[in-house]
């Protein structure tokens, strides 16, 4: 959660959005936003998915638990 915490809050300040512009890029609420920035313990992957995506971001799953979160192809470079 602590991770996928700080992937969604650092590219978010960079691009210099508010939690409810993200929120509203990504078609879900800005408290979503909010708890997901937080911590939140559990959550919706499609709604996590939507807000990693707003963010030009993407999810990898590994087997044996290991999660990564990348930037998409957009943001390289930037």
């Amino acid at each position: 959660a602590v991770a996928c915490a700080s992937a969604v809050r650092a590219p978010r300040l960079h691009v210099g959005w508010r939690q409810d512009e993200s929120a509203a890029l990504a078609g879900v609420s800005g408290r979503f936003v909010y708890a997901l920035e937080n911590g939140k313990p559990s959550a919706q992957l499609d709604k996590i998915l939507a807000v990693l995506s707003a963010l030009g971001l993407h999810l990898e799953l590994h087997r044996g638990g290991a999660t990564e979160i990348h930037p998409g192809p957009e943001l390289v470079g930037r």
